[in-house]
């Protein structure tokens, strides 16, 4: 663990001002509070898990460094189990909307943190959060996570001002915490190959800085699963400090880009379709972003298996799809609900004519270069899974309750669903997505191999 990355990242953000990240910091909460907020209030926000986890410890902390309450602890009930809604971020910023020169304490991981995040940046105020699991990689990031009308997307929102991470409390966390923040983690792995391709198609430039927040301390936050499912101190500290780096990309990037690749999208769309959410606990993000990151890093190894001579361009514009078609594919195609929002971003990214002929023509020059990085930068989807197996985190479709019929559908929705650039859009610029998707779920491909759990 080396806190010299964090500190170094804490320097150059915009937003977030103080970390305490370590062994036994929950009681640094108090003095961080009275150094970011001086003369002000604190409301501690919690539920009941994450308040028996540390709720005592912060409150005193709190109240040893002199700060003045604005009323009694908030706390959500811990059954069922909080879930990332809007209505939960009216809930919060109505609670905290009367507390005048008042700063809110969140206590949790993702939900809790995003849920903070929003209700606080509604109403123009900073906040802080106490990590209680090492379960996401959005504590410091700019941005929450937030469903509303069935569509989960990042709301613009400012990242914590303080972020508290104790190394004690995620290492006593519930292991599919723990595990499911293995699987949100392990997926900026194939997003680091989607962000090449659109950096050498000069789609999206790659920021070097962000990229090395994010990249420098990943394969050592991912080294031993094993290690990870037993909750092995040293490992869970590496996790949570690359989890932090990761947010800390995103903050500065003012974008997911650094962190989100194909394999996100795969979540988001079983989210956006509801998939789990009425389980309990609710199917978790990290868990879908996993066998999300396999099937990334699957289509990324067809792909990379191809030469410039597989880039039709003639191929390519006799497939283009018009305007209409491409909306038409997508009402048919996913949930009403999301149709709107996926039809804007599918058109955006839509590409025909000269436009997309000079694409092709430039994936064609910069092959070698693509497939160099790309290579370096990817794990086999093998490796993914026996990675997510040995962590303890979902590793197969049928895993997550999601059948191989609708899993392979995913393929094609996932693409529909953001503007960001991936592996997905190359493809279906190329028009031979669907030809991808065969080929993996034919009985000689990777799904065809591993058609069961």
């Amino acid at each position: 663990m080396s806190e010299s990355l964090i500190d170094k990242a804490l320097k150059t953000a915009d937003e977030t001002k103080a970390i305490a990240f370590g062994k036994d910091v929950n009681k640094a909460t108090g003095p961080m509070f009275a150094e970011l907020f001086p003369g002000q209030k604190v409301l501690v926000v919690a539920d009941e898990n994450t308040f028996a986890a540390v709720g005592d410890e912060v409150v005193a902390s709190l109240k040893e460094a002199g700060v003045e309450f604005a009323d009694e602890p908030y706390i959500f009930p811990g059954t069922p189990t909080l879930y990332a809604g809007y209505e939960n971020v009216e809930v919060l910023r109505e609670v905290l909307r009367p507390y005048e020169n008042t700063i809110c304490v969140s206590l949790g991981a993702g939900t809790l943190n995003d849920i903070a995040k929003l209700a606080s940046g509604e109403l123009d105020r900073h906040y802080v959060n106490v990590c209680t699991a090492a379960s996401v990689d959005g504590f410091a990031a700019f941005g929450a996570s937030i469903a509303k009308d069935g569509f989960k997307i990042t709301r613009s929102c400012p990242a914590p001002l303080g972020l508290v991470a104790d190394v004690d409390t995620m290492v006593q966390a519930p292991a599919r915490l723990t595990a499911t923040g293995y699987g949100d983690l392990i997926e900026k792995i194939p997003a680091g190959a989607d962000w090449i391709l659109a950096d050498e198609l000069g789609i999206e430039p790659i920021d070097e800085y962000v990229w090395s927040l994010v990249q420098g301390p990943l394969r050592d936050s991912l080294s031993d699963p094993v290690a990870v499912a037993n909750a092995e101190e040293d490992a869970i500290a590496k996790l949570g400090e690359g989890q932090i780096m990761s947010g800390l990309a995103m903050q500065a990037h003012k974008s997911s880009r650094p962190a989100s690749g194909a394999g996100h999208q795969f979540s988001h769309t079983w989210e956006m379709e509801g998939h789990g959410l009425d389980w309990e606990p609710p199917l978790s993000h990290g868990f879908k972003v996993g066998v999300g990151t396999v099937a990334s890093c699957a289509i990324w190894e067809v792909f990379l298996s191809m030469d410039v001579e597989d880039f039709d361009v003639e191929k390519a514009l006799q497939r283009a799809k018009t305007p209409e078609e491409v909306e038409a594919d997508v009402r048919a195609t996913l949930n009403e609900n999301i149709q709107d929002e996926s039809v804007k971003h599918s058109v955006g990214k839509l590409m025909s004519g000269d436009a997309l002929a000079e694409r092709i023509e430039l994936l064609k020059e910069k092959w070698p270069t693509i497939k160099e990085r790309c290579t370096e930068q990817l794990v086999t989807a093998q490796e993914a899974m026996d990675m997510l197996k040995a962590a303890g985190a979902p590793h197969h479709p049928e895993l997550i309750k999601v059948d191989m019929e609708r899993f392979r559908k995913t393929h094609f929705k996932a693409q529909m669903i953001r503007p960001r650039y991936t592996v997905l859009d190359i493809l279906t610029d190329l028009g031979i997505l669907d030809e991808v998707v065969e080929k993996l779920f034919a009985p000689d491909g990777f799904w065809g191999q591993h058609p069961h759990a």
